[in-house]
């Protein structure tokens, strides 16, 4: 009997192509589309529907079943919750790591083998490897796709079940060969919004669970320069929406977000890119995930990302007796973010990583 997988078929491009190679390889292959959101379904941000009908168009044209399932419940549980407790306290948290943990290989993962899976698979650009029993992540052959970063919570039990078709693909080949065999969304957009979410106009979204808060925004030496609506609403880094005009007293240069007083609620910000308050040489990382199950050896270099679509940044990891990590940098990193995460790299080996304190 062939293998069976079951595909997380999104309704893009990739999980579509995804799909295709591994009928092509003669796996026996069943679509499984994924609904988790539905405050707002019915908005023109959320295009779930329209999602639905482009993943059964290309299940109806590549010659597969499909099944429609809702993970609404466990989404908002496992993830959105945990979302709003971390912007509330002032954090930036990355939601689409959290998703693929608890729901695309935890929810998905555990309904595909009630449905008689051998594997799961999906359209990430990222790949497993099996060394003397122990599965490793690797980085996708695309530079520019990796999402290596984005599973890096993924533990042994998961990446043992992983199927990534793509992690020796090139975007540009993944989207021929879905011209190639006319897959009706061959040219659709990439989603680049909140996983399940959507993209939508980011502070109007939040302030529909969240209570705006007004206070100052503040020079490092305290001096007020303008009103914030909320810190929930900011994140370190922040260049946009900050409506602070120029004056006599400012040197011109573009403002960012250097940090949050929570205590006193003020926001504070500076002038100029590279400012020192946004140049961190080092950072401790809360609730670690080892994906090998154990930490790595610290007497040698590594490399981490303290957020994606950076690039690899060299450093010394040293290991804290709660669990916690310390990562210190060659370089001195920009707008290093709480809440944010940092994954650390053996090369094109993910190591782990764990929430920046």
């Amino acid at each position: 009997m062939s293998k069976c997988v079951v595909v997380g078929l999104s309704g893009g491009v990739d999980s579509s192509v995804t799909a295709l190679l591994l009928k092509q390889q003669g796996y026996e292959v069943i679509g499984l589309f994924m609904k988790n959101w539905e405050d707002d379904d019915d908005s023109e941000y959320c295009s779930s529907r329209e999602d639905l009908n482009d993943a059964v168009s290309v299940a109806d044209t590549i010659g597969i079943p499909i099944e429609a399932v809702n993970f609404a419940r466990e989404y908002k549980d496992r993830v959105f919750s945990y979302f709003l407790r971390e912007y509330e306290a002032g954090r930036t948290p990355n939601p689409d790591i959290l998703c693929n943990s608890e729901i695309k290989f935890k929810a998905f993962l555990d309904h595909a083998i009630r449905l008689g899976a051998d594997a799961i698979a999906t359209g990430h650009y990222a790949q497993v490897r099996e060394v003397d029993g122990l599965f490793q992540l690797l980085k996708a052959k695309d530079d520019s796709k990796d999402q290596s970063y984005f599973l890096h919570r993924l533990n042994q039990q998961q990446l043992s079940k992983a199927m990534f078709p793509l992690g020796q693909m090139l975007k540009s080949q993944v989207r021929d060969i879905a011209r190639e065999h006319n897959l009706s969304n061959h040219a659709k957009k990439d989603s680049t919004g909140i996983c399940f979410i959507g993209e939508r106009p980011f502070r109007e979204f939040l302030t529909q669970y969240l209570p705006t808060k007004p206070g100052d925004m503040v020079l490092p030496d305290g001096k007020v320069v303008g009103q914030h609506i909320g810190l929930s609403f900011y994140t370190i880094g922040q260049r946009q929406g900050l409506g602070i005009g120029g004056s006599r007293e400012t040197t011109g240069e573009p403002w960012f977000v250097a940090g949050k007083d929570m205590a006193k609620n003020r926001l504070i910000v500076v002038q100029g890119h590279d400012h020192p308050l946004l140049l961190k040489p080092q950072l401790e990382a809360l609730d670690m995930h080892w994906i090998s199950g154990h930490a790595p050896d610290t007497s040698r270099a590594y490399a981490a990302k303290t957020r994606y679509r950076q690039q690899d940044a060299a450093c010394r990891i040293s290991l804290c007796a709660d669990g916690s990590a310390r990562f210190a940098f060659d370089q001195a990193q920009w707008a290093v973010t709480p809440g944010q995460s940092v994954v650390a790299y053996d090369g094109d080996i993910c190591l782990g990583g764990g929430i920046i304190k």
